[in-house]
């Protein structure tokens, strides 16, 4: 299996840097409190008084946003949509150990994380424009199709993983209790963006470990390596 941004969208977003990091053996039953109290004072100290909107890497999102037709305050980037409600209500809702601890990470850089479970992929795991004949199933159990051209997640099968980039993901690979198997991407197009996800990924990789001590296996992407093979 594999996991990689197409030549255009290379092309059209030279900016974008990203990371992903693959993980076998995640179960639900393990505490990561001390983890997201980690990432989440990060957080706090990076808003302080102000708002989610002046970081960097949601401006830098924002104008991605606006680039793609969007409107950046009716679509947002999934670190913004989190940074926002973190910020009004101090916390985000438990959903299961992975997310809950990719949800803080996300709090901490600023950077949308998204994370798929591997057994509802088929094949591979594109960044690309959509046709517009992909198959979205929303969480609430609604199947959509993506606008033509619309930057989207894709299988082999022509299913969408997530919509409008990192606006939201399908819950169709949405991670569940009995979920093994997972890919975490994380992207960001700031101009510190290469170094942050690198950091990034050097801060979650130990917490899996320490977690779940899950075989893993990660890579950063760019224009000249832009795929990720692992073997699930």
């Amino acid at each position: 299996m594999h996991f990689q941004h197409v030549d255009d969208i290379w092309r059209d977003f030279p900016e974008l840097s990203a990371g992903a990091l693959f993980i076998d053996g995640i179960s639900g039953g393990v505490s990561i409190g001390d983890h997201v109290r980690h990432f989440q004072a990060i957080a706090n100290d990076r808003l302080g008084s102000g708002s989610e909107s002046d970081l960097p890497e949601i401006q830098a999102w924002r104008r991605t946003f606006a680039k793609m037709g969007l409107k950046p305050t009716q679509y947002r980037s999934a670190s913004e949509a989190l940074l926002r409600r973190f910020r009004k209500e101090g916390d985000l809702p438990s959903i299961h150990p992975l997310i809950d601890l990719c949800n803080a990470a996300s709090l901490a850089f600023a950077i949308p994380i998204a994370v798929f479970d591997l057994a509802q992929v088929a094949g591979h795991l594109h960044v690309c424009r959509a046709f517009g004949n992909e198959s979205y199933l929303t969480f609430s159990g609604e199947t959509e199709n993506p606008e033509p051209a619309e930057v989207v997640f894709t299988d082999a099968e022509g299913r969408a993983h997530a919509r409008r980039w990192t606006n939201r993901q399908s819950g169709l690979s949405a991670i569940r209790p009995e979920t093994t198997r997972a890919l975490i991407v994380a992207e960001a197009l700031h101009e510190t963006a290469r170094e942050d996800i690198a950091r990034l990924l050097t801060a979650l990789s130990p917490a899996i470990e320490q977690s779940w001590g899950a075989r893993k296996s990660m890579a950063m992407l760019d224009r000249s390596s832009p795929r990720f093979d692992f073997s699930v």
